[in-house]
């Protein structure tokens, strides 16, 4: 196999699980994010290259992209996973705020795909990490739920736009996974954590989920990489929950 993928925000959480899974099937993985990770297992040190990037800069994705395009020589997937939450009440958002987390959330997912697009060839995918905060609200989130409401219509548009090329568009939505960046913004005053993050992570499954667990960050990765493979070729513009049952469709 000689496949590339470019993974941004692929050094933590959800995003490394990603960069993982994929390189743990063959592929050559671009990973690009604002730190490295510095403990990359050896077996798949050679698979996966590094790149210091901001994805708010547009050009940072062209970046990540001939780097992919060097080392394998074509483009095959293309996934938009960096990005931020942080609970805060409407009174409380300011414009410095507010336009970090378009930015990050929202605008480095379409300069992620526009980049992508230009070089991707008939059997390409692209894939973007939204949120269940895509497909409903919720308190102190007006913010977040906004880019990712952003990110579903993306989707959908890119997937007409970009079919005739023989590209896929998709996006997941996973509920709360418990990564660093997650247990960050439950820090928050704002967050409907106020007993505690296990307590209210704890609470949450039981009663909202059907399986009454949340998804576990490998299952999300699992879920990309089928996405992204010849496996799920007849599937695009679509928005897939992962969530276990908390919101059923």
């Amino acid at each position: 196999m000689n496949r590339s993928v470019v993974v941004t925000g692929g050094s933590k959480g959800i995003g490394w699980e990603i960069v993982k899974v994929f390189a743990q099937n063959g592929y050559k993985v671009v990973s690009g994010s604002r730190s490295m990770k510095n403990d990359i297992p050896y077996d798949l040190q050679d698979k996966i290259q590094q790149v210091i990037i901001d994805v708010r800069n547009r050009d940072d994705h062209l970046k990540l992209i001939d780097m992919a395009l060097n080392l394998s020589g074509s483009l095959d997937c293309y996934i938009n996973n960096a990005g931020f939450s942080e609970w805060k009440p409407i009174s409380l958002i300011d414009q410095d705020f507010l336009k970090n987390i378009f930015e990050t959330n929202l605008f480095g997912y379409f300069w992620g795909c526009q980049a992508a697009a230009k070089v991707m060839r008939s059997g390409g995918s692209i894939l973007n990490i939204s949120s269940l905060a895509g497909k409903r609200g919720s308190v102190n989130n007006s913010a977040y739920s906004a880019t990712k409401f952003g990110v579903t219509g993306l989707t959908q548009s890119l997937c007409k736009e970009l079919g005739p090329n023989g590209i896929r568009v998709n996006s997941v939505c996973p509920v709360l996974i418990e990564t660093p960046g997650l247990n960050k913004a439950l820090e928050s005053k704002e967050s409907p954590a106020i007993l505690g993050q296990s307590d209210f992570l704890n609470s949450f499954a039981i009663n909202q989920t059907a399986l009454g667990r949340l998804p576990t960050i490998s299952e999300v990765a699992e879920l990309c990489f089928f996405l992204c493979s010849e496996k799920a070729s007849g599937i695009t513009g679509q928005s897939i929950n992962i969530d276990c049952g908390v919101l059923p469709n």
